[in-house]
């Protein structure tokens, strides 16, 4: 039987690069070379896509950081033949804007290509959390108190802004870019004093941020897999070694513990399942996306955080980490989602 020429797209330009490095690292060592022939195909920091001289299996990086994409290899021309060539599906492990936002799939979509994951809409949806809270909220589903605060509306009036998070919200708060993933750029707000050095840290890498509700809980997560007819994974738990989960925490600390199953009550996370595949349709999503809850012990309650519509696939990550729990091992779930994403192609076409 033909293998299936398959494009990893990775790197990229926003702030996520390293972290889709070491995903597509990790997905090609899984992929059976059997049944797929790998393209990868690289997306510098500054934008230009590459037949890398090197791929993702041959980076490395010194002690304390993750590798990046190579300026080195042949930029991929307009003519075929001096391309990339034919490709059954594409795989874009791009986190973060310009790349998980929709804005590559509806180039695939141009191209009437198969890809893995979300559609436009879902992808832009996700990405943008202020606006995925208004879907969701508008689902029905639960979340904590927030704040979405334009870069403008901060210069224009900091004062304004302060006294409406205080009167909103109660210290502390997280403030983070609303249009990035793998915590970079949240902080963990304890006084007002510390604010605006929160809002600059978020401002750094989007106009839009976010002011949440600082909530004593328990993080919780939750792999959903699936086109029409999703199925959602067992439950895990983060637990950080450092005050929150960061990015340190996420990709660099080793002492971090993901404890799946999650040991919190069966009807706990009966429902993080039933909200992961409601919020799942809710953002119209497609193929994968992991689904991120704070539970609080005091109160019982289960708090939808976020969608993530193409989660992490590190070592260290929790998705795919979820469904080798759930039965479906790592080179099992990413066969599973080329299939899906033909799946759909298909049922689009006809």
């Amino acid at each position: 039987m033909a293998r299936t020429r398959l494009a990893i797209l990775y790197g990229g330009r926003s702030a996520e690069h390293q972290v889709s490095v070491v995903s597509a690292r990790s997905v090609m060592e899984a992929l059976d070379p059997d049944r797929f022939e790998v393209v990868p195909i690289a997306i510098t920091r500054d934008g230009a896509w590459l037949l890398p001289d090197r791929s993702p299996l041959e980076l490395t990086a010194s002690d304390g950081t993750l590798p990046e994409v190579e300026a080195a290899g042949r930029e991929l021309a307009v003519r075929p033949e001096e391309g990339v060539g034919g490709v059954d599906v594409v795989f874009p492990i791009l986190h973060g804007p310009l790349g998980e936002d929709g804005t590559v799939q509806g180039l695939f979509e141009l191209a009437d290509l198969p890809y893995v994951g979300s559609g436009v809409l879902a992808s832009a949806l996700a990405m943008d959390k202020a606006m995925a809270k208004v879907v969701l909220a508008q689902a029905g589903l639960p979340q904590g108190p927030y704040l979405v605060v334009p870069e403008r509306d901060w210069e224009a009036g900091p004062e304004r802004v302060a006294a409406e998070v205080a009167g909103r919200l109660t210290y502390p708060v997280f403030t983070k870019p609303a249009r990035l993933g793998s915590s970079i750029g949240i902080s963990k707000v304890k006084t007002p004093d510390e604010l605006a050095a929160g809002l600059g840290a978020a401002f750094a890498h989007d106009n839009k941020a976010l002011v949440e509700q600082g909530i004593a809980a328990r993080e919780l997560e939750c792999g959903v897999l699936g086109n029409d007819r999703p199925e959602a994974s067992v439950v895990g738990e983060v637990i950080p070694s450092h005050e929150f989960y960061d990015f340190e925490a996420k990709y660099l600390d080793d002492a971090l513990k993901l404890e799946i199953p999650a040991q919190v009550p069966e009807g706990v996370r009966a429902q993080v399942r039933e909200l992961s595949l409601r919020a799942f349709q809710a953002l119209d999503c497609e193929g994968f996306a992991r689904v991120d809850f704070f539970y609080e012990e005091a109160t019982g309650r289960v708090l939808l955080n976020e969608v993530n519509t193409i989660p992490g696939f590190t070592p260290k990550s929790m998705f795919p980490m979820l469904w080798a729990a759930s039965g479906l091992a790592y080179p099992d779930l990413v066969a599973r989602l080329v299939d899906l994403a033909v799946e759909r192609h298909a049922a689009r076409r006809r």
